[in-house]
């Protein structure tokens, strides 16, 4: 067997069915979901519709390049969401699609790391498990950067030393993040171009998250914009991954794309024909109907608009939190042990959280996670508002 399997941790979700399974639920409660970042949100039924009507692509394999439509369809909403230069990105060479970012995140690391060079992945701390994975199986070593509320929950990215930059292969960051919704500016994310040149590493940036936001003026700012504003326009080192799972409650379709620097995603795109995972023809057709359409996107953040509202004007004066940059979670101190504080919420108001030391570990002396829990506002707007309800009762 692989040895590189023995590094890995009991993912997030098994550590939380452990910690449930040492109490009871209080059963005289329906349960409430938190945990998850799974969208409950209706899909768009133009979609569903579209998958009912045509599946005659099930009869064909699919090339790993993905169906020259849907290409072009990415290029063009990457180039208005972004404000793009027209023709800067070329479909045939600057686009996979992919079933879904966590695949791509993880497959990502395993065709771009040379093992043979002692190699770190940068990564933020908390994370989304997936990166440390990749970075295990990729023969590398997981460097985290913690984000506290003390640096507004992002990575202090001038802590690191030149050396830890020169031994850096890839960085990887979540903006909007997860499990902070904190958002990197433009500027920082120039100067983390400017390194990966200067030091020759890859920026894979997982934005999963961009659309759920709560200015119509003001969208998170995305890797390619921000090279693209320095005049960085083949994007070298930079690679963004998005998906249709968040944006458009498609979690199902497994649906997404990988777009960027030519050089790389050629060597990407090499990987994945031998990988085989490309993304079947009919997904593929439905994806092109779901990113040509804006509106049940900014009806999508207008629900989550709602429910952020309306559960921070319940539990605001009784928990530690307040609204995210972007993204659907709230980071929500606990008055002691993180763990604790899911555990008893659980066994008395039937309501699950995730504690946030189990999305982090510990680095510099301190696990950024502990006495945090991530609450995730998928469930409907009722659920959410019961939720709240409840959890301000259990701090009282």
């Amino acid at each position: 067997m692989n040895p590189e399997l023995d590094k890995l941790h009991p993912y997030p979700f098994e550590k939380l069915a452990k910690l449930k399974n040492s109490v009871s639920a209080n059963t005289e409660l329906e349960h409430i979901a938190l945990s998850i970042g799974e969208p409950k949100h209706q899909p768009p039924e133009f979609v569903l519709d579209y998958l009912r009507q045509d599946l005659s692509g099930i009869s064909a394999y699919p090339l790993t390049r993905g169906i020259p439509e849907l290409r072009q369809t990415i290029v063009n909403w990457l180039t208005t969401r972004f404000k793009l230069p027209e023709a800067s990105l070329n479909p045939e060479q600057h686009v996979i699609p992919v079933n879904g970012t966590r695949e791509a995140l993880f497959s990502f690391a395993q065709a771009v790391i040379d093992r043979n060079k002692n190699p770190l992945i940068v990564m933020p701390n908390p994370f989304y498990q997936i990166y440390e994975g990749a970075a295990y199986l990729a023969g590398a070593e997981p460097f985290y950067l913690n984000t506290t509320a003390d640096n507004q929950y992002l990575p202090d990215f001038d802590a690191i030393d030149d050396e830890t930059w020169q031994r850096c292969q890839l960085l990887y960051i979540c903006s909007p993040g997860n499990p902070t919704g904190a958002v990197i500016d433009k500027a920082t994310l120039q100067k983390l171009i400017t390194l990966a040149g200067k030091h020759d590493f890859i920026i894979a940036s997982d934005e999963c998250y961009s659309e759920i936001y709560f200015n119509e003026d003001n969208p998170p700012v995305g890797l390619l914009e921000a090279a693209a504003a320095m005049g960085n326009t083949d994007y070298s080192r930079c690679v963004v991954f998005h998906s249709l799972s968040k944006r458009s409650n498609l979690p199902g379709l497994r649906s997404g794309f990988v777009a960027g620097d030519k050089e790389v995603l050629a060597k990407f795109l090499k990987y994945r024909t031998y990988h085989g995972c490309a993304m079947p023809v009919h997904h593929q057709k439905a994806s092109i109907k779901a990113w040509q359409d804006e509106q049940h996107v900014k009806d999508n953040r207008a629900l989550y608009q709602k429910k952020f509202t309306a559960v921070l004007d319940i539990i605001g004066t009784k928990l530690d939190v307040k609204k995210p940059d972007a993204s659907f979670y709230l980071w929500a101190k606990t008055p002691a042990s993180d763990e604790d504080f899911a555990q008893n919420l659980f066994a008395q108001q039937n309501i699950t959280v995730l504690p946030g030391s189990y999305l982090s570990r510990e680095a510099s002396g301190i696990n950024p996670g502990y006495g945090h829990v991530r609450m995730a506002l998928v469930a409907s707007y009722d659920e959410c508002i019961e939720a709240a309800r409840r959890i301000r009762q259990f701090m009282q």
